[in-house]
């Protein structure tokens, strides 16, 4: 049952007026009959309503026409045309004129009550949406982020505190938090903007080819390397390189990286001749660097050069506040680029989002609403019922887990195993599901079968 509502039903016949007085006995809905249709403009200038149910053949001012005179004063309040005619021109006549919905004569009670409830759901979901949109005016895009909530103030202060000082900075958070966007925030709101922001995927490439990429290389410096190049570090001179999942990075390529960010300077594969650069470092980590420093994975050196500042990003789980504006600003990105006619999802469907765990974070918050729109049949958007259980299976799955209270990166690999056997081995599905990159999930899984097999 909606929400109680002011319902004005226009009919000249007055037994249609009684029973439909007697329809709404039980609701919690205020109605008003009119026999006279100006009176029921009169009353709707002067008071609003939320819903409009009027006949169409009546005298004077016919039901069409009442739509008009509506439609003037409002053009969004639902209207219902009651129609005793066969002919269904009368209706997509009313429907063309801005009519939400239309019913014939004879109705069924029932028929007509459950059409009252759909059109006023309809209306409060346009209205949540609408105030959705209010909200995003003024808190997406903030940095390029949405988030209004403590955890997301916390981090935008100190993008304010870091931007201006071009101090390198470590960003930690689970896959798909965002931890880019934070970096890209940092660089675009200080004094060098205009400069280069190098992005470098420390876990896509092995060894050599990041060391070739990072620092360029001579021409003849190994074979296949017929002209000279100049490496990222060096055409980002003045700007920002982000080096997302810094963990990955072999011990060896640490020792070369802290000597450069310590130095400023850098030296082509090939060379002798060591090259000045001006960068500003920005480090992102899914995983624990401290922790990695004291099992040995990670040089301490290397770390405090590169945490000057930490940032530490949130996992959507703990920003459920979040997730309604994430929703709709997905919602209209995806709409938009899709040429699909979406007002979002209906409130069981977005309860549900709001209580799920996201493991993915963010980046499975937009995957599953791109899904859903590419997918969806009709405006209002609902949720797939093999969608994950929000409730007391994920709270078993999730205990079951972490029931002998392992450390995060075996949690992570448990998890990561535990999707991957789900779905009967299929690892892109799997990285769908997990939100993360499939050469994020390939690269995880050879780590795993290096972990089993360390011969």
């Amino acid at each position: 049952m909606s929400e109680a509502a002011n319902i004005f039903f226009v009919d000249d016949d007055p037994r249609a007026g009684e029973l439909f007085l007697r329809f709404c006995e039980g609701t919690p809905h205020q109605v008003h009959v009119f026999r006279d249709p100006q009176q029921a403009l009169t009353a709707f200038i002067e008071q609003g309503a939320d819903l409009i149910i009027t006949d169409l053949a009546m005298p004077g001012l016919s039901g069409m026409d009442l739509l008009s005179r509506i439609r003037d004063v409002d053009s969004d309040v639902p209207v219902i045309i009651i129609t005793g005619y066969s002919s269904v021109d009368n209706a997509i006549e009313a429907l063309r004129l801005g009519a939400t919905d239309f019913i014939k004569k004879p109705y069924d009670t029932d028929e007509l009550l459950l059409l009252i409830e759909r059109t006023l759901e309809g209306e409060r979901l346009k209205r949540e949406n609408r105030l959705l949109k209010r909200q995003l005016k003024d808190e997406r895009l903030r940095y390029g982020m949405v988030g209004h909530g403590d955890a997301m103030e916390s981090v935008y202060r100190l993008i304010d505190k870091v931007a201006d000082i071009r101090c390198n900075v470590i960003i930690e958070g689970e896959s798909g938090t965002g931890k880019e966007l934070v970096a890209r925030a940092i660089h675009t709101q200080g004094p060098d903007a205009d400069k280069p922001f190098v992005v470098i995927d420390c876990g896509a490439i092995n060894d050599t080819l990041l060391e070739s990429e990072l620092f360029g290389h001579e021409k003849g410096a190994f074979t296949g390397a017929a002209h000279t190049k100049a490496g990222l570090l060096e055409t980002a001179t003045g700007g920002t390189v982000f080096l997302d999942e810094i963990c990955n990075i072999s011990d060896a390529m640490q020792v070369k990286l802290l000597r450069v960010v310590q130095e400023q300077q850098v030296m082509r594969v090939g060379s002798v001749r060591p090259i000045p650069i001006d960068v500003r470092f920005i480090a992102a980590t899914n995983r624990n660097l401290e922790a990695m420093i004291e099992a040995g994975e990670f040089r301490h050196d290397l770390y405090h050069r590169l945490n000057v500042v930490q940032i530490h990003m949130p996992p959507l789980r703990a920003r459920r506040e979040d997730i309604p504006p994430l929703v709709q600003a997905f919602v209209e990105e995806f709409a938009k680029r899709y040429h699909r006619q979406v007002e979002g999802f209906d409130p069981h469907a977005l309860e549900r989002l709001q209580t799920y765990d996201w493991p993915g974070n963010v980046r499975e918050l937009r995957n599953l609403v791109e899904r859903t729109i590419a997918l969806a049949d009709g405006p209002v958007l609902h949720l797939d019922r093999q969608w994950p259980s929000t409730g007391a299976a994920s709270t078993a799955a999730a205990q079951a887990l972490d029931a002998d209270q392992p450390d995060l990166a075996t949690l992570e690999r448990r998890y990561i195993l535990k999707t991957l056997q789900r779905l009967d081995g299929n690892r892109e599905q799997t990285a769908r599901a997990l939100g993360i990159n499939k050469s994020t999930l390939w690269r995880k899984l050879q780590q795993y079968e290096q972990e089993a097999d360390p011969s």
